[in-house]
């Protein structure tokens, strides 16, 4: 089974997330988040929301686009739940989740948003930045049937444009599970993967092509894909075709194939894991400077940490930033700042950060600590 193929490069500039943590982020009040109209029904009981930023507001997203996302577009997500199955307390996870073309406003927008949804929400949620493609397994178990990741914005889909102006899509299905991943690729033959599963979508006409070593799971999720489609484009004679590779071949003349490219011209790359050992920060200004170095690597455990300072956690997997309890909000509001410094010193400065305060550790934060 091939894995997603990752761009080597993202358009939108990694220098810029300078900006969360700021005092910009922390200038906003409760006032000002109780004023924000998306807040409104935010958290009030369990389940999943969904914001995209438009224009520096947050705009509601349609529950039947839930798990669909645009690379051009930033969003919110916000998950309510039960701690404990006997307790009626809510406890929160906000995601911000970056497409690779997402602009700086929109980002930087997402970024303040959550600290001010977190600020609404009593300081009692967990945050995490999302980055396309370097999703947490936290955010991707929010959607069972999958998720959808798409070129352009939420505005260019097949309801803005005349079938006639409609831009082809090649989607391509991989993973096992309830953890097939649908992304967009360039509508090119050199990415067609026999192990995998790709849907063409021309608008009126929609073409499911089953690699030969294509799984049962990447089957089913790309005909329930297809059949969804077509259903959202009701009243157009939307025609689907299901075309398995060893019956067709790739020297057939069918429409399909002639469709595409015959090869993508961009140089794609397989994101590297890089296994080493976790590492431990303090962010401190106990000596009148703030002050960012490195506590150990590897055999962390909770003993390390002190509740008068922020630590930055890499797992190498993801990075958390714990705030303790009596850290000075200078420490607080250079935690995630220091955080993303780091990554972008590290073969992988995309993975996720995740904010957690001093007695909210979740069950990741837990297993990467030494017992």
């Amino acid at each position: 089974m091939s894995g997603l193929i990752q761009p080597k490069k993202y358009d939108w500039k990694d220098s810029n997330l300078e900006l969360f943590g700021s005092d910009v982020e922390r200038k906003i009040k409760k006032e000002s988040a109780e004023t924000e109209p998306a807040w409104k029904k935010a958290g009030k009981t369990v389940g999943l929301q969904i914001w995209r930023i438009v224009n520096f507001k947050v705009t509601e997203w349609p529950t039947n686009l839930y798990g669909q996302f645009y690379n051009g577009d930033s969003y919110i997500v916000l998950n309510t739940y039960h701690p404990r199955p006997d307790s009626r307390e809510l406890a929160y996870d906000i995601h911000f989740w970056i497409g690779r073309n997402s602009t700086q406003d929109e980002y930087g927008t997402a970024a303040y948003k959550t600290v001010e949804l977190d600020t609404y929400l009593d300081d009692k949620p967990i945050q995490h930045r999302e980055v396309e493609g370097h999703e947490s397994d936290l955010f991707l178990s929010y959607f069972p049937k999958g998720v959808s990741l798409m070129e352009g914005g939420a505005d260019s889909g097949f309801h803005k444009v005349t079938p006639q102006q409609y831009k082809p899509r090649l989607l391509h299905f991989c993973g096992q599970g309830r953890h097939v991943v649908v992304s967009q690729v360039p509508a090119a033959k050199s990415r067609l993967d026999p192990g995998d599963v790709f849907i063409l979508d021309m608008g009126l006409k929609v073409y499911q092509w089953n690699g030969s070593g294509a799984s049962v799971f990447e089957k089913q999720k790309a005909m329930k894909y297809m059949q969804e489609l077509k259903a959202e484009r009701s009243g157009k004679a939307v025609v689907t075709e299901v075309i398995d590779e060893s019956a067709s071949g790739m020297d057939d003349d069918h429409p399909f194939y002639s469709a595409l490219t015959e090869s993508d011209t961009k140089d794609d790359e397989q994101t590297a894991v890089v296994n080493e050992k976790p590492q431990l920060f303090r962010v401190s200004d106990a000596t009148g400077e703030l002050k960012f170095e490195k506590i150990k690597d590897g055999g962390i455990a909770k003993r390390d940490f002190d509740s008068n300072d922020v630590f930055i956690l890499d797992t190498r997997k993801s990075c958390f930033v714990w705030v303790g309890h009596g850290s000075t909000p200078n420490e607080k509001k250079n935690g995630f700042v220091y955080a993303h410094g780091h990554l972008m010193k590290t073969s992988n400065p995309l993975r996720p950060i995740v904010v957690i305060k001093e007695g909210q550790e979740n069950k990741d934060f837990q297993m990467a600590l030494a017992a």
